[in-house]
């Protein structure tokens, strides 16, 4: 029996990764703003699973949250095994126009504590010579995004980060994995005002595929899991593709949607 830390699980992909992680046997530690979500989830997940969940309300916007959090799960008795570094969000529209708080918001969501949580973890796992860290990144990593410019290079921070920080960790015997989802049907692309982009009405993934797949990258201490065939085959791509194309493509499709 393991004890997972899943952020962002009140919704979307937490969610997710919060029902299939219980389902094979683990304990759960849930985090998110929203609390009244995270109790109706641990209060069905205990019943169809017989597991113990844990819940925590945290807004990782808050540079002292990650340190909060820890400590509350400290003092509550509890070892953090796996972390599903899953909270997240984006803005579309140009840097300029759109507010800078919530532009900075997104680094420290998305940056900022992501590393937060994977250091105050790690060390234990060291320790233990177990354990497993899973960052949520994007096919967004892989190349600049205008008129998303901030969300864009927070994730190509997350997979640079998480590329680094499997190989520091590996002889350890700790697992770190990214996981590059392409556009999913989840509550972040309303957020994100991206919900008319037409890789979302055609292309968009169920969230059940992207949490197996991130789940078996984690398993098999894969270091990057792009999700999905065909976001696979374009994230290969961009590494044929010159820069200033693919910014202006990624660009096109961005600037498409604020007209």
């Amino acid at each position: 029996m393991t004890t997972a830390l899943i952020t962002g699980a009140s919704a979307g992909l937490g969610e997710g990764f919060a029902r299939a992680l219980a389902a094979a046997g683990n304990d759960l530690i849930l985090t998110a703003r929203r609390v009244d979500r995270l109790e109706a989830l641990a209060v069905e997940v205990r019943a169809q699973h017989g597991v113990a969940v844990h819940v925590f309300a945290a807004d990782l916007a808050d540079p002292a949250a990650p340190a909060a959090l820890m400590t509350d799960i400290a003092a509550a008795g509890l070892t953090v095994d796996t972390l599903i570094n899953n909270a997240g969000y984006g803005l579309r529209g140009a840097v300029a126009e759109l507010n800078a708080d919530a532009q900075a918001g997104i680094v420290d969501v998305n940056c900022r504590a992501l590393v937060a949580l994977a250091c105050a973890v790690l060390p234990g796992m060291i320790a233990r010579r177990s354990g497993g860290i899973l960052n949520i990144a994007s096919t967004a990593a892989f190349q600049p995004g205008p008129w998303m410019a901030v969300y864009y290079a927070s994730k190509a921070f997350v997979l640079s980060f998480s590329e680094a920080l499997h190989e520091e960790a590996k002889p350890h015997g700790v697992r770190v994995a990214a996981l590059c989802p392409g556009p999913t049907n989840t509550e972040f692309a309303g957020r994100a005002g991206m919900t008319d982009m037409a890789l979302f009405t055609r292309l968009a993934s169920g969230p059940e595929a992207v949490v197996r797949d991130g789940l078996a990258a984690l398993r098999a201490n894969q270091a990057v899991k792009v999700s999905g065939a065909v976001n696979a085959v374009m994230a290969e791509s961009i590494r044929f593709t010159p820069r200033s194309v693919a910014r202006r493509i990624a660009g096109s499709l961005q600037k498409a949607r604020t007209a």
